[in-house]
């Protein structure tokens, strides 16, 4: 698989809550094309190489190149979780809520409304504050939140799950998506985004989420990768 990126770990900034390693590369592969049209991950792969280990660069037969090289630097930026960015203001709530009228909300919805305007009395200026210290305009990011579609289907098998095994009865629809709502919410605190690429117009986009304790434990084989191709 051709190699989409190599990180120098130990040259990055620590962050709390992103437990990546202290020392050694991290090499993440995949072949795009194939990965798009393939949600098994069998075309990608996340390997981590320790600090001091010996290593020599394999000839790979018939290689290509699919990209121009191009060397990094690192910056810290800002990222907020969906729920919590900033809305339009001509149209009110944030697109992460689709517009709703308080009565067209979830349960949980409500609820997540409450602590905003209960215990985030200066969400504005914290906001404002976030992006005034750590702007960005990168392309590649290492850590932030999961993408918001990865977690809905992660939710939505985990429930499912829990429905086929007896764990979660028959219940209304409406109450149903309140339990993924919840269940979504539980996942973006266990998930996290260990490199993705900017979403670019018809150009292959790659990211790769992993949780929390799996990349504490240098698990990163169990990193789920996600390919995009978006059409103008």
């Amino acid at each position: 698989m051709p190699l989409l990126l190599s990180v120098d770990c130990g040259a990055l900034p620590r962050v709390d809550g992103f437990d990546l390693p202290v020392d050694g590369t991290l090499l993440f592969f995949v072949d795009q094309e194939k990965d798009h049209e393939d949600s098994s991950g069998r075309y990608a792969r996340v390997v981590y190489v320790p600090g001091g280990t010996e290593t020599a660069v394999a000839e790979a037969p018939g290689s290509v190149c699919v990209r121009e090289q191009v060397d990094v630097c690192a910056e810290l930026s800002a990222e907020l979780p969906l729920w919590l960015e900033e809305g339009d203001e001509d149209e009110g709530w944030h697109e992460y809520w689709e517009d709703l009228e308080w009565e067209e909300m979830l349960p949980f919805q409500q609820q997540l409304a409450r602590y905003m305007e209960r215990d985030l009395p200066h969400l504005d200026e914290l906001r404002a504050l976030a992006y005034r210290l750590w702007p960005s305009d990168a392309g590649l990011f290492i850590g932030g939140y999961a993408d918001e579609e990865v977690i809905n289907s992660i939710a939505e098998q985990t429930l499912a799950g829990r429905e086929k095994a007896g764990e979660l009865p028959a219940i209304p629809i409406a109450k149903w998506y309140s339990h993924l709502e919840e269940e979504k919410h539980r996942l973006r605190s266990e998930w996290v985004s260990l490199a993705r690429e900017s979403l670019d117009y018809e150009i292959y986009s790659t990211s790769f989420f992993i949780r929390h304790d799996d990349l504490a434990a240098v698990r990163v084989d169990k990193a789920l990768p996600v390919t995009k191709f978006e059409l103008m």
